[in-house]
């Protein structure tokens, strides 16, 4: 196995036209071509400026967004993370499936305790089995406003795409900024019990684009600027960073081809328009014009949103510009700018519609492995609720007497104190544990989910889990709820993809709607919008030993609890255990 030293200041030029910000030193090779790949990232305060606005904010290496973590599947990635800000850390490789190294999935008193201030930890696990775009993450707090990269996995050595090879591959990363601290903003939003003050502007690869004041004042180095080639094809690797938005992307007259979908590769379909929610990665082919056409194009995005609360409904832009074959210096008719039309706000048919069309590659070499039985079935509501207000104090929740929460089964999840993998893994030394193992696996109290709301919309608080054997086929059903407002809900599942096997609105019915899924290609995912109002049904294989985490990708509702947590036991064989913790785990 060769070793791989990475940092983030120099260049690497890989086969696939891509450039890396990484240089790499080999000290070590194997027979089997894999690699180990180290990162250092240092966590520091950096000031940064967008919207004449300048704050200090937490970054990876002085970078916002952060730096690449470049693989190749088999690759083996050991990332240092010394922390050097007061806030507490911890970093999620969003998708990767840590098979046998959930120690390193990173969130927060769920695999692990934070990174404290002058601490550090290693993430140390290998990509098994996975190729394409993911991204990495804080997962502490709002901390991921700032606290995001790309996380690239390309195919092994000699094995190719199954799509035409694209000239170059170019990351688009979008998410949000604000211009104060994001972290006094959910701290005033979970005193108060209000809603949260949404972000002042989206953002592409950092930047907020010429739609926003101050941003469109001449100042160009806020503007994502593509340059093209005529003729040739252009891999988008896209990642919705943002916190709390699902997002519509096009760029104005051109078709993008979508191919892969959070890492696993899909049926090629054209579409003019994206849907991404946060969490979601996506991989789509742009064919540019064959001649230049001497005028400059928009890329944007702008939020789909079908709930009750506030968000940000503005519009990003970036600019598609070709560059001229003729040699010539000379840019674009700047006046000549054609912008895409982009879905209404609440285009939930628009949605439903572009959803549909996701389905798994499943060929011979990348097969859908769904399960065609389950051992286990469970039905989970995913919604809002309330909490009460404390006393003498005001609240700014619902009613404005109460605050706002979330809940799956109205259970709102409370994060412990001591991580539940250290609990779960000790648990024969110390019988006194921070979780229980009783989250139902249906509503205590049925009612009709997306009519007519109950009253009562108090939820439970309990740091409650589900415990499964090792290799269980699973089925949940995900149930949209009415309760303080239907909307769409991007639900991710850390440590394992997931089959997207049927989805619908109203209520679902499990004596009717079953017949309908799709058990032959479904899209494999590790995040999936729930449908505004809406039902979602997914399978996976409960193939890997740990704790891990299930939420929904709203930032803010996760900060109100809509979370749960399985417990995956130890398979009989050694490689299906979970193997010890790392010496350098964190403490609480």
């Amino acid at each position: 196995m060769r070793t791989i030293l990475a940092s983030s200041h120099a260049l690497f030029f890989l086969a696939t036209s891509f450039l890396w910000n990484f240089p790499e030193i080999a000290v070590a090779t194997s027979n089997h071509g894999s690699v180990t790949r180290h990162y250092n990232f240092d966590i520091r305060l950096k000031n940064v400026t967008r919207l004449c606005q300048t704050k200090s904010m937490v970054t990876v290496n002085g970078k916002f967004p952060g730096p690449r973590v470049v693989a190749r599947e088999g690759d083996r990635l050991i990332v240092r993370v010394v922390n050097h800000v007061p806030n507490n850390i911890s970093i999620h490789w969003h998708g990767v499936r840590q098979l046998q190294s959930g120690w390193s999935d990173g969130p927060s008193y769920i695999t692990q305790c934070p990174i404290q201030t002058n601490q550090s930890y290693v993430y140390n696990f290998t990509i098994v089995g996975q190729r394409g775009t993911l991204f990495w993450h804080a997962h502490f707090s709002w901390l991921r406003a700032t606290l995001y990269g790309p996380l690239i996995l390309l195919p092994k050595h000699n094995e190719s795409y199954p799509f035409l090879k694209p000239y170059k591959e170019v990351p688009i990363l979008f998410g949000e900024w604000w211009n104060v601290d994001p972290e006094a903003v959910i701290a005033e939003a979970l005193q108060t019990g209000g809603g949260p003050n949404v972000s002042d502007a989206y953002t592409i690869n950092g930047l907020p684009g010429p739609l926003y004041n101050c941003s469109s004042n001449g100042t160009q180095h806020e503007t994502f600027r593509l340059k093209v080639k005529p003729g040739k094809t252009y891999l988008l690797r896209l990642i919705n960073a943002a916190l709390n938005d699902e997002l519509f992307f096009s760029i104005a007259n051109h078709t993008l081809v979508t191919v892969e979908a959070d890492a696993t590769y899909v049926k090629p379909f054209k579409s003019n328009v994206i849907l991404i929610t946060p969490g979601q990665t996506t991989n789509v082919l742009l064919k540019t014009k064959p001649h230049y056409p001497n005028t400059t194009f928009f890329m944007l995005a702008s939020p789909y949103f079908t709930g009750l609360g506030t968000f940000d409904n503005s519009t990003v832009a970036g600019i598609l510009e070709y560059v001229n074959p003729s040699g010539s210096n000379n840019a674009p008719n700047s006046s000549t700018i054609l912008k895409p039309t982009l879905p209404a706000i609440n285009d939930t048919s628009f949605v439903a519609n572009f959803s549909s069309k996701l389905r798994s590659l499943n060929n011979a070499k990348y097969p859908s492995n769904v399960p065609q039985t389950i051992d286990k079935s469970f039905f989970f509501t995913v919604g809002l609720g309330s909490s009460p207000c404390p006393k003498n104090q005001t609240c700014q929740g619902p009613n404005n007497s109460s605050k706002f929460a979330a809940s799956m089964n109205n259970i709102s999840f409370a994060l412990p104190s001591i991580a539940l993998l250290q609990q779960h893994y000790f648990i024969r030394e110390n019988s006194k544990s921070v979780y229980t193992t009783d989250f139902p696996i249906v509503p205590l109290d049925p009612f009709n989910y997306t009519g007519t709301p109950p009253n009562n919309t108090r939820v439970s608080n309990g740091t409650k889990t589900v415990v499964i054997p090792y290799n269980t086929s699973v089925q949940v059903v995900l149930q949209d709820t009415s309760i303080l407002g239907a909307e769409s809900h991007p639900f991710h599942l850390h440590g394992f993809n997931f089959y997207v096997v049927g989805q619908g609105f109203g209520n679902f019915n499990s004596s009717v709607d079953p017949a309908k899924f799709n058990l032959v290609d479904p899209v494999e995912r590790n995040t999936v919008g729930v449908p505004s109002g809406g039902w979602l049904a997914i399978r996976f294989l409960a193939d890997n030993p740990g704790v891990w985490l299930m939420h929904c990708h709203f930032d803010v509702h996760l900060s109100w609890g809509l979370r749960m947590a399985w417990i995956v036991e130890d398979g009989k064989l050694p490689n299906q255990k979970l193997p010890p913790p790392p010496p350098d785990l964190p403490k609480c």
